[in-house]
């Protein structure tokens, strides 16, 4: 592969075409500034190139200041995978927040480079896909389970709303003066639960008065 294959395009920056280095043939790092920070970056194809046939470009984060560390103490670099690009799919924006205060103040404390490195690896389309799935996975995974009430959560409420209602209703009976709530009282109570649940099914989600 020769010439410029991607374009990298840092939001509020200009396009980025040639790499800060290339490792091998088919893998290239772009070294950005984050010294103006950005939140988003986009990467691409361009024009006229066509990735060997299956095939995609991967796409790799990291801080400057991680892979000098690295390299300084023999490790290889811990790039964070992003996602890919290729054929039908020429182009993706990525989140990164580079720059952003807590960046600089740990690269200022550990005497770091605010740059960022982007990494572009061609590498086999279908290991490409398979992590980008992956990731789509973990991240409905991580909606649905901070979107969702657990279990404990709604027992609680279930049952301080019936103790609310069925108070009211408690009396005592027999000559130990034992408390007792009237089994019609229940009945009211579920029946109104019932329609509370169908009319503002996420009413157990919030605090019981």
């Amino acid at each position: 592969m020769s010439g410029p294959l991607f374009g990298i395009v840092p939001a509020g920056q200009p396009l980025l075409t040639d790499p800060t280095s290339a490792p091998s043939e088919t893998s290239f790092l772009y070294s950005i500034s984050a010294a103006r920070p950005f939140s988003h970056i986009t990467v691409m194809l361009l024009p006229g190139i066509v990735l060997p046939p299956d095939t995609a470009a991967a796409i790799y984060f990291a801080t400057a200041a991680d892979v000098a560390a690295a390299t300084a103490t023999g490790q290889t670099p811990n790039f964070k995978f992003l996602g890919g690009i290729g054929t039908g799919k020429e182009s993706a924006t990525f989140k990164l927040n580079a720059g952003s205060n807590a960046n600089n103040n740990n690269n200022n404390n550990n005497g770091g480079d605010p740059s960022v490195m982007i990494g572009v690896s061609v590498e086999p389309a279908e290991s490409v896909f398979s992590r980008i799935q992956e990731i789509s996975a973990n991240k409905a995974s991580s909606s649905n389970n901070a979107s969702q009430p657990s279990t404990q959560l709604l027992a609680q409420n279930i049952i301080k709303n019936a103790f609310n209602f069925l108070a009211s209703f408690s009396g005592t009976a027999g000559p130990g003066g034992v408390e007792v709530v009237p089994l019609k009282a229940f009945e009211e109570w579920w029946k109104k639960f019932e329609s509370r649940v169908r009319s503002d099914p996420s009413f157990l989600e919030r605090p019981q008065d």
